[in-house]
């Protein structure tokens, strides 16, 4: 029954890739087309292109919960959420679904892209007429479009490590986050992402099925003043640095107790 289980997982994560692939072809040649039609504006065009994915992403977390691949344990914290806007929003990054997850979780919901993935052939124009943050740009520029968007009532999501973590070695922040955080004067809002076994981890293949379904969660914690955060030290830089590192050991040392 365990072997069995097993390959049917391996045919079902496949069937979910597929999907997922094809479903950015559909939305990108059929969907978005539809959406500039009968919105007004870029404005609309932006709002309406990112509330339907955010519904796409609902149906495909509820797809691989479906078929077995995995189980998810994420209501309550989609249910805190959804209810926060403007707040940057950080989780660490175990695997290739987080952003997924949580935007399937988050109707208002910003991200900030690699550039390399914006002339990606099945979700490139998916992320330009959503009008997600490229971070192709300098600093100064990426600050300016993180706070217009915060202060529109959508909610960053940014991942701290800056990528997929790598099994086994220590977890390293980059100060990023802390930096927009801090610059925006934006809530910041800690979110632990536990997966178990690990899965669709860095340099990982899809086909590379754990021996046992995946058992997914989300754990939000409580919000981070950052206009108050050491308003004694006059340089965002050390501000910056400081609140790096309590985020870091709040992420060691919560990951412990899982380990």
């Amino acid at each position: 029954m365990n072997r069995l289980n097993y390959y049917w997982r391996v045919v079902a994560t496949g069937l979910c890739f597929a999907t997922f692939s094809i479903g950015g072809l559909i939305f990108s040649f059929l969907v978005i087309p539809v959406v500039s039609l009968i919105s007004k504006d870029a404005t609309e065009k932006r709002r309406r292109t990112r509330h339907l994915i955010h519904l796409t992403l609902r149906f495909f977390t509820r797809m691989m919960s479906v078929l077995g691949v995995i189980e998810f344990d994420i209501r309550e914290a989609g249910q805190v959420l959804r209810n926060h806007h403007g707040k940057v929003v950080i989780a660490n990054h175990p695997s290739l679904i987080d952003v997924v997850v949580l935007i399937s979780l988050m109707p208002h919901a910003d991200c900030i892209v690699k550039n390399e993935l914006w002339d990606n052939p099945y979700i490139g124009q998916v992320l330009r007429a959503s009008q997600y943050i490229n971070n192709s740009g300098d600093v100064e520029q990426l600050i300016s479009a993180c706070k217009q968007s915060l202060d529109e009532g959508y909610s960053l999501i940014i991942f701290p490590e800056g990528t997929r973590t790598t099994p086994g070695e220590a977890l390293v922040l980059q100060r990023g986050a802390s930096n927009i955080a801090l610059r925006c004067k934006a809530p910041l809002v800690p979110v632990l992402i536990n997966c178990e076994p690990a899965t669709l981890t860095k340099n990982e293949k899809w086909y590379s099925v754990p021996p046992t379904k995946v058992k997914f969660s989300l754990r939000v914690d409580d919000v981070i003043d950052t206009v108050n955060f050491e308003v004694e030290k006059p340089s965002v830089a050390i501000r910056a640095r400081h609140l790096t590192a309590q985020i870091q050991n709040y992420y060691i040392t919560s990951l412990k107790r899982y380990g």
